[in-house]
Formats: structure tokens, sequence, C-alpha cells
């Protein structure tokens, strides 16, 4: 059967997206009329299909994405400079709760993860070094490096230490976020042990920092302040980490339900195929975890801007209602505060590939999260508490909110793409391309490619493989980052540095 050139993704849609670059002069044959493309049309790329005059809205996955500018006739190409958004403040809203039932089979597959001492499962078991304080960046690595070398990595997956800017001259709110970021991590069930590196006279003094941490386990977790040492902080070092390192490596993996499994849901470098399709599979996935008792976490807050009603509404409860208004228009007001725009998302590479405004973006990026219930409700920096599907305080920024949903408790990142990227954060970040061209572009980067759902294959067949793919990834088999050595963390910052 001959592949349609263009998709209508919702009924009540004013416009399709070409799935090839199409020419001025093609006929689309839609809704019983015919259109002609009155412009040659990238693809991924929205074409209007009817007559819409200035200030109308123009409509996508059956949403507004903005209203025309000017008079457009159909057949018009439809872009960032024809097409303005609708958003603009902080808004009040109502609660209309959505009670959707999902009929999804529970499956008996298990992945195979460490089982923590406090109950939580890891998918990798790693020695991790955990500065303090990015003054002592360098003897972390010095470490790390050390520490490889000497073990061969034998028994364990791999040694990081994770370096960042913070732990001093930060205030309020910032030196916050830094502290309950760097104790996520160290409390992260992907790490069997961890040595936490402190310079000594930092603002995130050490002995605060290690009682944040709670009742953990003294065993793996271990603190050296290097200021305190007499002589040479890399020896002590050193001898800290083989003790630790001796303990990690007898840790083997044993079967686990899927309930077990958290994986944060991100998007980067989107297209016009995002929302049609690497964002909804991530969401049949999300769906067909939660369905298992499993655990997502979307993120993006400002990404969901425009696409926010659909989220509240899903919202089990009234508070977490309340909740999710509050994040919403926390992060308005974050942008509001420093004389920004709320509707001013979109990036020169989302536009180019077919994302003309943030509803147009945010309708796309939500799908990830399918249409299972919103059961918590998170802060940045905050531990999970509740299974199901999460939202969580982020910003958009791919390093930053990969970071944070790592940070809250997930264990990997599925991190869907149209134009490409190759970083991951502390926790594999599996690559999912929108389109099949990146993904035989770019096999270094991308681990799945969801760009067959518009090349004829089933929605039910592709998820199928996703599945397979991310239990795979779960029992050890590593993502593309893992295997670039693409790793780090990033904190969000918004205040003064000293």
């Amino acid at each position: 059967m001959k592949q349609s050139a263009f998709i209508k993704i919702n009924p009540a849609d004013t416009v399709v997206v070409c799935l090839r670059q199409m020419s001025k002069g093609e006929i689309i044959d839609i809704d019983n009329k015919q259109v002609t493309l009155l412009q040659d049309t990238p693809m991924g790329h929205k074409v209007l299909i009817s007559d819409t005059p200035a200030g109308t809205d123009i409509i996508k996955y059956g949403y507004p994405i903005g209203h025309a500018r000017e008079d457009l006739k159909a057949g018009q190409w439809v872009n960032e400079n024809n097409l303005k958004t609708n958003l603009s403040g902080k808004l009040s809203y109502e609660y209309h709760p959505v009670d959707e039932k999902l009929s999804i089979p529970k499956d008996n597959r298990t992945f195979n993860g460490y089982v923590r001492k406090n109950g939580e499962v890891g998918i990798r078991n790693e020695v991790w070094i955990v500065p303090t304080v990015g003054c002592v960046n360098g003897i972390a690595e010095r470490l790390a490096s050390q520490l490889e070398k000497e073990t061969g990595l034998e028994g364990i997956d791999a040694v990081h230490a994770w370096h960042h800017n913070y732990g001093c001259s930060q205030l309020s709110e910032d030196h916050e976020n830094t502290r309950k970021v760097l104790r996520d991590i160290v409390l992260h069930p992907n790490a069997g042990a961890v040595l936490v590196l402190s310079l000594g006279c930092e603002n995130n003094q050490p002995e605060d920092f290690m009682a944040m941490l709670g009742d953990y386990d003294k065993e793996r977790i271990k603190l050296l302040v290097t200021q305190r040492v007499e002589g040479d902080e890399v020896e002590e070092g050193m001898r800290m980490l083989r003790e630790l390192y001796q303990i990690a490596k007898t840790d083997r993996r044993q079967p686990c339900p899927l309930s077990e499994l958290r994986v944060g849901l991100k998007c980067g470098g989107s297209d016009g195929f995002s929302g049609i399709t690497a964002n909804p599979l991530v969401g049949e996935f999300s769906d067909f975890l939660v369905a298992q008792g499993g655990t997502s976490i979307l993120t993006e807050v400002p990404e969901m801007f425009g696409a926010e009603t659909i989220l509240m509404n899903r919202c089990e409860t009234p508070a977490l209602f309340d909740q999710t208004v509050k994040l919403i228009n926390d992060f308005k007001e974050y942008f509001l505060s420093h004389g920004e725009p709320v509707g001013e998302n979109p990036s020169p590479g989302n536009k180019a590939g077919g994302i003309s405004t943030l509803e147009d973006k945010a309708l796309g990026c939500t799908q990830k999260c399918g249409r299972a219930p919103v059961s918590g409700v998170l802060g940045y920096g905050d531990r999970l508490q509740v299974k199901g599907l999460n939202l969580l305080s982020a910003p958009g920024n791919d390093l930053v909110a990969s970071t944070a949903l790592a940070s809250s408790g997930c264990q990997i990142v599925l991190f869907t793409t149209g134009r490409g990227t190759p970083f991951g954060t502390f926790i594999p970040t599996m690559k999912i391309s929108t389109n099949s061209n990146l993904y035989k572009n770019k096999p270094n980067w991308i681990d799945f490619n969801a760009g067959e759902l518009v090349e004829g294959k089933p929605m039910k067949e592709v998820l199928d493989k996703f599945i397979d793919k991310i239990i795979a990834v779960a029992n050890g088999e590593k993502a593309k980052n893992e295997e670039n050595g693409y790793r780090e963390i990033s904190i969000f910052k918004n205040g003064v540095t000293l």
C-alpha cells in the first residue's frame, strides 16, 4: 500500500503534517475535498486545510496551538512566521476530573536488578564519588580514574565522579537545590557504594549534608573531608574506595517485578514527528508500566504550558490538582520575574523541525505520559513517594531536567528526539528517534527508532519491541550514552552567586 504523504492527527484539526518534503502544487485529498499546496513545505511541518482569518485559532492534536497572525489560505505552510501563541501570564483553573480506565493486562515479565538494603532496586551497580563542592572536582576525577585502572571494573559496572560547579557561594533556594540533588545522587539505587568527597570550608558543610541523608547504609556510603587529611588526600580516598569497592563487587542481580521499574520521560531536539511517533510510543509504554504497578515521571514544566489542563484534569484528587496548578503557575511566575514571556520556548531546532509555538510543542510533549491518572506531584529535588504517574518540577533544559528525573529516583530516562543529541545524565539515558533518517544517520546516539510508526508498523508491534529493549537495558545492556561515556549532571540555578 502506498504510504500517505501527510497525516491528520485529530479529526478536529485544521492542519495536516507532512510526512515527507512536499512541493508547491501537490494536492492533498482530505475530508472529501482537495487542497493544493501553495508553497514547498518541509517534512514534519504543517499545511493548513481550510481558510483561516486572522486571529482565528489553528487546531492540531484537537487543541489550539495558537492563532493566525494574518488571513491564511488553505494549502499554506503554517510556521512561526504566521502563527502566534495564545499563551500569556498566569491563569486560574477549575478542576474537571477525567477518570479514564486503562484496560492493560498484567504482564509477568521481570527485570534483573540490584535490591538494596532499603528495598529500592537499582539497574546498575556502580561506585560513585560525589563532591559536596566544585572545588574538589579534580580530586574526585583523579580518584575515579585511579580506581577504574586499579580494579579493571571487575564485579561492578562503572566508576564515576559526578562533578558540578556548586556547593558554595550560593544562597537560599539555590543552595538547597544543590544539597537536595547531591543527596538524591548519593542515595540512588544505581550506586552500589558512594564516597562523599568534601573540601571542608564550603557552605554545603559535610556533617550537615550527611545528616540530610537520613538513615543511610554506613557500610556503603562514606565521607572524606580533604582539608582534615594530614598528608595525601588521594591516598586516603583510595583507601576508602578500595573498601567500598570490595563491598559493591559482591552484589548480584536478581529477578524483580516491573512494579519496581521507575522511568523518567523527557524530550529534546523535538521536531514535527515528536507528537506523532516517539512521544505517543513512550506514552504507551508509560501506561503499560503504570498498569504493572510501576512508575513514570513527566517533567519539563514550561513544556506543559498550553496542555496543562489535560494533566490537571487527570489528577486523582483535588489536592493533586491544586499541587499541579501551583507547579504550573510557580514556573510561569519564574519566567515573569525575569521579564520573560511564558510562551517563548521553541528553540531554533524545534522550529526548523516543524514546531511553531509552545502549545504545539506542549501538546506533543505531554503525550509521553500517556493517559494514566496523575498520582503524585514532586518539587525540584524531591524523591519519589508514590508509584504511578508523577509530575516533577524542573525546566525544559535537557541536562537539568534529566538530572532532576534521575535524582527523583528514576533508574532510566527515556529521551525522545527528532534532531538528535548524544548526552546522558547519571543513569542510562535512552534516545528514541522520532524519524528513521535520524536513526540511520546517528546510530551511535540513538537506542530505538520510533519512526517506523509512520512507515506502516502498527503501534502494538513497535511497543512490544520497545518494552523488550527497555527491559534489556534494565538488565544491564548499555544505552548509547553509556557506551560513549557521555554522562554528566546539571543542577538548576536561579539566584545570586556570591
